[in-house]
């Protein structure tokens, strides 16, 4: 009798099965795509030789992360959530800290636009891939630009290099990438402009970049056309980005990264400017590790920086994770230009800057 049941029962839910499939109906997807959440606290504590009275630190305008001086202070505190794409995704990332004021600083100031309304924003897009090979992002999202992103967890460095903080971290709009092969691949960018989620002018700039990727040698030239300067649409901004990262060693990796910009002027001859940086990581072991980042930026004629002058910098870092969860920089930096840039006491400026930072960043 419990025989006769059970088949009986087996029969049903095949029968059921059998028809749910017949009328066309997609089968349940064979994993789950779960909304994940994730998130991390980033603080710190920066001596700077100057000693300014602002406790600033950098070229004003600059400094996405340390801007402050002899201070703990929270540089960057973020929530993530997001879902990858199979075949629809999203990601929002809200941030708080000294370097959403920096990043944002550059929004126009408008009805429903400016740097107090994206504040607290870095990241919200929506994603669709319709093949393995191709993904269509629309919203606000990373930059497509250079070799240092925005959270200090990921770089190699705690703070960024000139060549990083003078091109984007973020920008508005949507982009289309695509895998031509396992190692090459390619974007198109279609964007509101440099920097800005909020356009100033009725104009959209186009971005690009190819890439290749393989197990040592990774190499990608990026690119950025379009009018940037407010409600102008006919003086152009271009630019241009190589970046070549090697892994010589096990231990070793090192990089070299190129920057080349043009921006047109109305009422006087464009300005150019160049920045060129090399980078080096060599791992101690499964919890430490040692970076190195110099780099020279020239900017002749005030065409990005704020003021006519060449930058340099070089930055030594200590890298030591206790646990998996946490990331320690010890790091010390020194600034140079050719013009008095950085502050200092009683409100004056100085061409030269050294910093001392131990930066913690703790995710979750």
């Amino acid at each position: 009798m419990k025989l006769r049941i059970w088949m009986m029962s087996a029969a049903i839910i095949a029968t059921a099965t059998i028809t749910t499939h017949s009328f066309g109906e997609e089968p349940a997807e064979a994993a789950p795509n779960p909304v994940q959440f994730s998130g991390f606290v980033d603080g710190y504590y920066a001596w700077n030789s100057n000693d300014p009275d602002s406790h600033e630190n950098f070229d004003p305008g600059t400094g996405t992360t340390a801007k402050r001086s002899d201070e703990f202070a929270l540089n960057l505190a973020s929530i993530e959530v997001s879902r990858e794409a199979k075949p629809l995704g999203f990601k929002l990332s809200l941030v708080a800290g000294n370097g959403t004021e920096i990043v944002h600083a550059g929004e126009p100031q408008g009805a429903g636009t400016g740097p107090d309304t994206y504040e607290n924003i870095y990241e919200a897009w929506i994603s669709y891939k319709p093949t393995e090979k191709l993904m269509i992002k629309g919203g606000v999202f990373p930059s497509h630009i250079g070799f240092e992103g925005f959270y200090s967890k990921d770089n190699w460095n705690y703070t960024r290099s000139w060549l990083g903080e003078f091109s984007p971290y973020y920008q508005a709009g949507v982009h289309a990438g695509y895998q031509f092969t396992d190692h090459w691949s390619g974007e198109v960018h279609v964007l509101n402009g440099w920097q800005i989620i909020g356009d100033n002018n009725d104009s959209k700039a186009i971005g690009g970049k190819i890439a290749y990727s393989g197990e040592r040698l990774n190499a990608s030239l990026s690119t950025f056309n379009g009018p940037e300067l407010a409600d102008n649409d006919d003086d152009w901004r271009h630019f241009g980005n190589i970046l070549v990262l090697w892994k010589a060693t096990p231990r070793l990796s090192v990089g070299g990264s190129l920057d080349r910009g043009h921006q047109e002027c109305p009422d006087s001859a464009a300005a150019d400017w160049t920045g060129i940086a090399g980078y080096a990581r060599y791992t101690l072991n499964d919890r430490s590790a040692i970076a190195l980042r110099a780099e020279q930026f020239d900017d002749p004629d005030n065409g990005i920086s704020g003021t006519a002058q060449k930058l340099r910098e070089a930055t030594l870092t200590f890298e030591y994770r206790p646990v998996d969860r946490l990331i320690l920089k010890l790091e010390a930096r020194h600034d140079s230009s050719t013009e008095p840039v950085f502050q200092e006491e009683d409100d004056s400026f100085s061409k030269t800057e050294t910093l001392i930072i131990l930066g913690a960043v703790a995710t979750f």
